[in-house]
């Protein structure tokens, strides 16, 4: 510092008068003339490199590629685009879900079909005024499962009989079936229906028709993409899409209890029968079920397709599914109302079936099942589930209490009628 500060060559503050240190001089040859002459080198390089095709592509393709990203993610911003937070850190373009829904609509319109159904109704104030004879009109959906006429849907679609002191319903009288994009109504026979397991299968006398393509419905996920597809309200062809909400559901329904999808793409009266479909465009249910009342939105039931193919084969083959039966009415005994007869939780047997597999095991009136083939059961629902896993013929150990003593018995399975 004392060398450079005595330097220094000082000049009065006149007009422009200025100190300039000797040492700076030596700095600019030092500093700014090899400076200069690297940015010099270094277009020379360039411009080389730029002379020879390789290298020359291979810096255009890097500029070009950087500049195409960038309009990427331009174009992306532009787009309707939803970022996930998952961890995969994917991206779903709507549009793409647009497509998806249109693709699967127009692959299964084609294979669901609408449903009427021809009643008679009688009723003491038809007889009183001479009206018996009066019918009414019902409608549904049905998936085609075979091109040659073969009609899944559902049992109460068809069959719903019912009886009061006002009024008697009897079993449908006519049932016709419209296809897609066709106005002809297609008369339908029943082949077979189930009430157990709300299925029933109908045939049109028609070959060529689209059939469905049935998915695994074990492999649906909630929160996957689902449409439904059906005859709400008699209107034809009503497309429906939401997600799958759980699977597996447990729902009871007139005294049976059903093990479900659910979902909350809108199924209304009308949708029962029809389908419900994943994103690949197959059938993973059958709508069936729907939550209504205040209050209530978007909560809709399906019967898992794999829990149909069995039953529609058999349909199909002998009209009717041949089930394992026990032969027994029963109730359920809860807590509180097994302590308040001093009786233990289980199925009470209110009555036995005459000639049926437990009057022949000897089950008697009163007896209470507490478990089958070693399995705790509470509920006829439970006792049922345990029951279907045999067949007509199995034997099974009941075990019971009768009297406060416990007993087992050994019962063979007869033929549901």
């Amino acid at each position: 510092m004392s060398d450079e500060k005595s330097s220094f060559k000082t000049v009065k503050n006149k007009d422009s008068s200025y100190s300039i240190p000797k040492g700076r001089i030596g700095f600019t040859r030092g500093f700014f003339v090899p400076f200069v002459a690297g940015i010099l080198g270094s277009f020379i390089i360039v411009g080389t490199c730029l002379s020879v095709p390789v290298i020359r592509e291979a810096i255009v393709d890097n500029f070009f590629s950087e500049t195409a990203s960038e309009e990427k993610e331009e174009n992306k911003a532009k787009e309707n685009v939803i970022d996930t937070t998952s961890s995969s850190n994917t991206s779903i373009s709507l549009s793409g879900y647009s497509d998806t829904s249109i693709a699967v609509a127009n692959k299964v319109l084609p294979s669901v079909v609408g449903v009427k159904v021809t009643y008679s109704v009688s009723s003491p104030y038809y007889s009183y005024y001479g009206l018996n004879g009066q019918t009414a009109t019902a409608t549904g959906s049905g998936v085609i499962i075979t091109e040659d006429g073969y009609i899944l849907t559902n049992n109460h679609v068809v069959s719903s009989t019912s009886s009061s002191s006002y009024f008697q319903v009897s079993q449908a009288t006519d049932i016709t079936v419209t296809l897609y994009n066709d106005e002809t109504e297609y008369k339908a026979t029943i082949v077979g229906t189930d009430e157990q397991t709300d299925l029933a299968v109908l045939k049109i006398d028609k070959t060529g028709l689209t059939a469905a393509e049935l998915g695994d419905s074990s492999q649906v996920k909630v929160g996957e993409f689902a449409m439904a597809i059906g005859n709400p309200l008699n209107m034809p062809s009503t497309v429906t899409t939401g997600i799958i909400s759980a699977t597996s559901r447990k729902i009871t329904s007139d005294n049976v209890t059903y093990t479900v999808i659910q979902t909350d793409a809108a199924i209304n009266s009308g949708n029962s029968g029809g389908a419900l479909i994943n994103a690949e465009g197959k059938v993973i249910g059958i709508n069936t079920l729907k939550l209504a009342g205040s209050g209530i939105e978007g909560i809709g039931f399906a019967i898992p397709i794999n829990d149909t193919k069995n039953v529609y084969e058999e349909l199909i083959t002998n009209g009717k599914v041949s089930r394992p039966s026990i032969g027994i009415t029963g109730r359920d005994l809860n807590e509180t109302t097994a302590k308040a007869n001093n009786l233990p939780e289980g199925v009470y047997v209110l009555s036995v079936a005459e000639f049926s597999a437990a009057e022949k095991a000897g089950i008697k009136t009163g007896d209470v099942i507490i478990a089958i083939d070693g399995k705790e059961v509470k509920t006829m629902s439970e006792l049922n589930t345990q029951k279907n896993t045999h067949k007509v013929g199995d034997e099974v150990t009941i075990k019971l209490i009768r009297e406060g003593k416990e007993q087992e018995i050994k019962v063979t399975l007869g033929e549901s009628k």
